[in-house]
C-alpha cells in the first residue's frame, strides 16, 4: 500500500503527525487509524466472502484479481487453450526484421543475412567500416588552403 514512499517522506510524515496532534495525542491517533483500518479489511474481507457465496459452486476458483484488466489478458494469454505459446515459439522476430530490413536494402536475404556472415566469421559480426575502393578516375579532395 506504501511501497512509494521513501524515509525522507516516512520522516517528513511523522514530524508532521507529531506537530499536528502532539506527542500525547499522538498513540491514541495511531489506535484509531489502525483500528479503522483492521474494521476496512475486516468488511472488505466479508463482502467478497459473501459475494463467492452468491455466485455459487461454478466459481469457486474465482479471483477478485482477475478482475484487473492487465491480469484477465495476462491468465488467458498463459492459457495453452488457444495455442498461442506455439505461435510466440515458432516467430523469430530477429530473422524476420533481418529480411525486411534486406528487402529494404535491395539485398538477397541468403547471401547477406547477419545470420550467415555471422557464421561465416566465427559467430562475430564485423561492424567495423572498411573504406570501399576508390573509382580509378577520382582525385583526392583539394585543399584550398594549401599552398
Amino acid at each position: 500500500m506504501f511501497n512509494d514512499i521513501g524515509p525522507l517522506e516516512l520522516v517528513t510524515l511523522i514530524i508532521l503527525a507529531v506537530l499536528v496532534f502532539g506527542p500525547d495525542k499522538l498513540p491514541k491517533v495511531i489506535q484509531d487509524v489502525t483500528r479503522t483500518i483492521r474494521k476496512i479489511r475486516d468488511f472488505s474481507d466479508s463482502a467478497k466472502q459473501d459475494i463467492r457465496e452468491e455466485l455459487g459452486p461454478e466459481f469457486k476458483d474465482f479471483e477478485f484479481e482477475d478482475l484487473n484488466p492487465k491480469t484477465f489478458i495476462r491468465k488467458q494469454l498463459d492459457n495453452d487453450d488457444l495455442g498461442l505459446k506455439e505461435i510466440r515459439s515458432g516467430f523469430d522476430l530477429k530473422k524476420e526484421m533481418a529480411e525486411v530490413t534486406d528487402a529494404v536494402h535491395g539485398r538477397d536475404p541468403e547471401s547477406a543475412s547477419p545470420a550467415s556472415s555471422a557464421s561465416a566469421s566465427g559467430g562475430r559480426l564485423d561492424m567495423t567500416k572498411k573504406p570501399g575502393k576508390p573509382a580509378f578516375d577520382s582525385r583526392p579532395p583539394v585543399d584550398a588552403d594549401d599552398p
